[in-house]
């Protein structure tokens, strides 16, 4: 072979593979979907949720969390017998991105069904059925006017859009529908968009602020948000009845059948109505809530104690928010609680501890938070030569916060003798714990403090765990903006 047919040979070749590899990033591209369906989910026992703070989706009200799509994934998370782990969405233009990429196996943000969405994602059965509606602000002074002059001076048909500003986020049904209506009324609306984190509640309440004039919400959401904000106006449907529902990958085609399947089953149910009913029915319980100081979504506190455990948390090393769930566990932020056999205060003291520590039933709460730092930090250290790793480590403090340590000893004595891991706290450690009441584990030769209800401690821990992730949820949020 000549030079010159060996440059040839060694161009036509790059070209080659320069055209192999574009084709094969291409393809990865067209079909980057994580592959995991239901059968996956429940070998790794954790359904993984995006979904976005809202006052009807997902919030923490006196330290709960709460909400009705968070309800209806908990619900159906036990149906199919796994945890469900929730990821908040931090923009909302990019959740089928993150969906197909694994970071979530279902997206329940309230989402509207659209053909542009279907080329991108799998819709399950519809959870609702809404229509979008225009939201505008009523006059000043609007509570004087009659019923008849007030409508007056408000937007009565889609027509009356015509040269006027609306704002929606671009990545919304809102917008898409807005685009047609222009075509449909024969004039031009002034589209203005916005990116991001950014969420419905969001722009009725600058609605209602004087921020921007108008614009377009689900009219479930928006009957609910003029609870909330009374000066705004949504009775002026710009659209037919649309479908709301969850979204899930396309090759998640067991777990989009599994879930359709629960969810008609369910929506036949009394319960689902009580459900439905506690979120878009209930105007006294959403007023009660959203003037209460522990409703997050306003108030941006977990607690009244959250200044109080930002400082004095470092003496622990732990996250504060996993202080607080535990405050919560113990007394639901009340100091006044009194528990059986005398415990007292936001930790819960028992007496004989209490004094070790300097707290009694007149203590404040600041010190009860101070004492209760103090003596779980006590337990850190007592864990701290057999557990080395700091996070792993937290669930044998906690545990021993809760039944002492010497039952955690015994677990860990247990799950060595039956071929567990004696330093790992989940489905190791807890396990024998769990089963501690059994005459079988509680009376083996290696157990020295006999009996205990080790489901009371291990729901105690638990509960406190995933409560923590709650907190931490809403506190990430806050501190992202």
């Amino acid at each position: 072979m000549n030079k010159l047919h060996l440059y040839i040979f060694i161009l036509l070749s790059i070209f080659f593979i320069a055209c192999n590899n574009s084709e094969s990033t291409k393809t990865l591209s067209e079909n980057n979907l994580l592959d995991r369906d239901l059968d996956s989910i429940r070998v790794q026992g954790t359904l993984k949720a995006l979904i976005n703070y809202s006052s009807t989706n997902y919030f923490i009200y006196k330290g709960i969390p709460m909400g009705f799509e968070y309800e209806l994934l908990k619900k159906y998370s036990n149906h199919i017998g796994v945890k469900l782990e929730l990821i908040p969405i931090k923009n909302m233009d990019s959740i089928f991105v993150d969906l197909n990429q694994g970071k979530g196996d279902i997206v329940a943000a309230n989402l509207t069904i659209t053909k542009e969405r279907l080329n991108q994602t799998n819709f399950t059965h519809p959870i609702l059925i809404t229509q979008q509606v225009l939201v505008q602000r009523k006059p000043e002074g609007w509570r004087k006017l009659k019923k008849s002059a007030l409508k007056k001076q408000l937007i009565q048909s889609p027509l009356d859009l015509i040269n006027k500003e609306v704002t929606v986020r671009k990545s919304s049904s809102f917008y898409n529908r807005l685009k047609n209506l222009s075509d449909e009324i024969g004039g031009e609306i002034n589209i203005k968009t916005v990116t991001g984190d950014i969420i419905m509640e969001e722009l009725i309440e600058k609605v209602s602020f004087h921020e921007i004039d108008y614009t377009i919400a689900d009219k479930n959401l928006a009957l609910v948000s003029q609870w909330q904000f009374p000066n705004i106006d949504a009775s002026v449907a710009i659209s037919s009845d649309q479908k709301i529902a969850w979204t899930t990958r396309k090759n998640s085609d067991s777990l989009t059948t599994s879930i359709n399947k629960w969810l008609i089953d369910f929506q036949q149910t009394k319960k689902f109505k009580i459900l439905y009913n506690k979120y878009f029915k209930n105007q006294a319980g959403f007023n009660k809530r959203v003037n209460h100081n522990s409703y997050t979504l306003t108030s941006g506190s977990i607690s009244p104690y959250d200044k109080i455990l930002q400082e004095n948390s470092s003496k622990l090393y732990w996250d504060w928010e996993l202080i607080a769930a535990m405050i919560y566990q113990e007394s639901h932020f009340n100091n006044n609680a009194r528990g059986w056999g005398g415990s007292f205060g936001l930790m819960q003291f028992m007496p004989k501890t209490g004094a070790k520590y300097g707290v009694d039933t007149n203590s404040s709460a600041k010190e009860n938070i101070i004492a209760g730092i103090n003596y779980l930090k006590y337990l850190d250290n007592y864990w701290k030569p057999i557990i080395s790793d700091s996070t792993e480590r937290i669930p044998f403090v906690l545990a021993s916060y809760n039944v002492g340590p010497g039952h955690i000893l015994d677990a860990r004595r247990l799950a060595e003798k039956y071929g567990k891991d004696p330093f790992i706290w989940t489905n190791n450690v807890d396990f024998y714990l769990q089963n501690k009441s059994k005459a079988r584990y509680y009376k083996d030769d290696v157990v020295r403090h006999g009996y205990c209800k080790g489901n009371i401690t291990f729901k105690y821990v638990n509960e406190i765990l995933i409560r923590s992730k709650h907190y931490k949820n809403i506190t990430n949020k806050d501190n992202q903006n």
